[in-house]
């Protein structure tokens, strides 16, 4: 009721003369500094390397101007929306007490329009047929002005509320799409409060299951295969997100269940001959975190199992071979980690067993992810024990690409010595004249 929200105007004109002063260097920066130093005159590794530099600061600067327009526009939106919504709480709270309903500092309202009358008229009153009437329709709307203020005092905190989170999201360096940029300047904050301020999803970028059963059985068919399967999951939850920021791309998943699953499949198709069947009860968690720069990247994965597991699969085609089994009764974790460079990467797992089992697997060929595996595991325990296993990969669309890309920088290298060449000539030449 009694807060002063002009401030909130005049910071948000502090930060828009901000925003335009970044974007106004952002100008300066790359006609003095960025397009002086590429006319031509500089060369070599010193130049390149000033010019990812240049690159990097000027983005710092956009990104800036980004931000801190963004954040005075939020406060100017704040400005409006709250100073309407404390005055609808004022206004409220007069209009209640020019009609005899007195509002105290927690909003309740309290009928006073008895207190005036004299000891005389109050006597007659109380002993008035229709007083017990008269009483009970003043103590309704002292309950309807009572909600009324609640709401609109409920109002004015969520927006306050949007607002927080808002700012929070403007200043941070992920934004609501999940990008941002690691330079500390958000280069995507958003503005618009009504879009900038929105709750939090319960969990963000999560999928949470309950209790999910479903058993299905379907024959063979042309390029299909035979199959049958029965689960259920007790509780199954994932959560998942990313962030890219120019050539860095870092993502991450995480996923938990508890339940049972049966399945088994068999079929002759333009891929082969396949064949798989497994099962499995318990409570199972993974996590995995993967970054990439360019066409290098590197991943690392932790899981754990308690229950019970068996599986038996056989494929033969025309992409290659797999085939492995395994047995196991007990708990189990596991750690995998890994690099890919210009699309071949190379990995290896190690898993520790405490219970009964056995495993063995070969791979060979190309996976459902469009890679070629060469993968190899195997593992045994008698109530300790465990398993080793790696993996090769070749990646044909990321090969491509970086053959693709490291031609045109030797292109573009090419080009750079023969314009060095050309200038060392002209200039040679003209000295000789």
């Amino acid at each position: 009721m009694t807060a002063d929200l002009s401030p909130l105007s005049d910071v948000s004109e502090a930060w828009q003369k901000m925003g335009e002063r970044f974007g106004e260097l952002a100008v300066d920066y790359g006609k003095h500094i960025q397009r002086a130093l590429a006319n031509g005159n500089w060369q070599g590794q010193a130049f390149g390397a000033q010019q990812g530099k240049s690159t990097a600061t000027a983005s710092e600067y956009e990104a800036a101007k980004k931000e801190a327009l963004a954040v005075a526009s939020l406060l100017k939106e704040a400005h409006a929306q709250l100073t309407r919504l404390q005055k609808a709480v004022k206004d409220l709270v007069v209009d209640a007490e020019t009609k005899n309903y007195k509002v105290d500092g927690s909003g309740k309202a309290t009928y006073t329009g008895f207190d005036n009358l004299s000891a005389q008229e109050q006597y007659a009153l109380h002993h008035d047929p229709d007083y017990p009437a008269l009483m009970a329709d003043a103590r309704q709307k002292e309950q309807g002005w009572t909600e009324d203020i609640a709401k609109a005092v409920q109002a004015v905190d969520e927006t306050d509320q949007s607002v927080r989170r808002a700012l929070t999201r403007a200043a941070s360096t992920i934004s609501l799409d999940g990008r941002g940029g690691l330079s500390g300047f958000n280069a995507h904050a958003e503005g618009d409060l009504s879009k900038a301020g929105k709750p939090d999803e319960p969990v963000t970028a999560m999928k949470t299951d309950g209790l999910d059963t479903g058993v299905s059985v379907s024959g063979p068919k042309y390029g299909k295969e035979a199959s049958a399967k029965a689960y259920a999951d007790l509780v199954h939850v994932t959560a998942k997100g990313s962030l890219t920021d120019g050539p860095m791309k870092l993502t991450g998943i995480a996923d938990a269940n508890v339940g049972y699953k049966a399945s088994a499949n068999v079929g002759i198709t333009n891929k082969g001959i396949t064949g798989k069947a497994e099962a499995s009860v318990g409570a199972r968690a993974l996590a995995e975190g993967r970054a990439e720069y360019g066409h290098v990247g590197i991943y690392g994965r932790g899981d754990g199992f308690a229950g019970g597991e068996s599986q038996l699969s056989l494929g033969v085609g025309p992409e290659g071979l797999n085939a492995g089994g395994k047995v196991f009764a007990g708990a189990k974790g596991s750690v995998a980690g890994g690099a890919e460079i210009a699309g071949i990467g190379a990995g290896g797992t190690a898993e520790g067993w405490a219970g009964l089992g056995v495993e063995g697997k070969v791979t060979f060929g190309k996976g459902e992810d469009g890679k070629f595996h060469i993968a190899a595991k195997g593992g045994v325990a008698l109530g300790l024990g465990g398993s080793l296993g790696a993996e090769f990969t070749v990646d044909p669309a990321k090969v491509s690409n970086a053959v693709s890309d490291a031609a045109e920088a030797v292109g573009d290298a090419a080009d750079e010595v023969g314009d060095a060449a050309s200038s060392v000539l002209k200039h040679t030449v003209t000295s000789w004249l």
